[in-house]
């Protein structure tokens, strides 16, 4: 682990791998000592942001340090979401014959299997959901879409997201929902957030 400073009022610890990032954020965020304001994940660092009439520098990055890693999930996750989806996307064709599951196997194993969601970025509500069955890695599109309408479920890598706007996406497209995963006049915004678990649940045929 190296633990970096960001400006004045947080320090960025950085790991090697997305696994190690997952249990050191779980440990991190079901202990924070008095004035820390906020802990996120990101795909090889995590962020600790503090409060400096509360706690000091030091004191924040010997306890991001000393804090042992949750290797496991719990096996009752405190927050779960069921997410309904129509796999009626573009690239579910090609993605059935990517991994050679067929489309009957690539939504069996989607929804069969609970997602976690690692940490957010690209755009606001947007989530890196990792945890889901190895036969659905797949690359990314050769060439991205200029635009992916909102609420598209797409993989990409070893990841599922869901576009929370319209927006340029390079993942494979293989269904659509309508829970608004971003929605401004909700507090908070974002439907989802790192640690959360997600279900998904076919909801038509394809």
């Amino acid at each position: 682990m190296r633990i970096l400073d960001v400006g004045e009022s947080a320090v960025l610890a950085e790991f090697e791998d997305l696994d190690t990032v997952l249990a050191h954020f779980r440990a991190l965020d079901d202990s924070r000592p008095p004035g820390v304001v906020e802990v996120i994940p990101a795909a090889r660092t995590v962020l600790v942001r503090f409060d400096h009439g509360a706690t000091s520098r030091d004191r924040v990055a010997k306890w991001v340090r000393t804090t042992e890693p949750e290797a496991t999930v719990a096996e009752d996750p405190p927050d779960e979401i069921r997410i309904a989806v129509r796999y009626d996307g573009p690239d579910l064709e090609d993605v059935a014959e990517l991994t050679g599951l067929g489309v009957d196997g690539v939504v069996a194993a989607h929804s069969g299997t609970p997602w976690t969601v690692a940490f957010c970025g690209f755009a606001p509500g947007f989530c890196y959901l990792t945890g889901g069955a190895p036969e659905l890695h797949v690359p990314r599109r050769a060439t991205p879409r200029t635009s992916v309408p909102a609420g598209t479920v797409a993989l990409g890598g070893e990841f599922t997201g869901i576009y929370p706007r319209s927006s340029p996406g390079g993942w494979q497209l293989i269904g659509t929902t309508d829970e608004p995963i971003w929605d401004a006049e909700r507090t908070p915004p974002a439907l989802l957030r790192p640690g959360v678990v997600v279900r998904f649940a076919p909801v038509s045929t394809y």
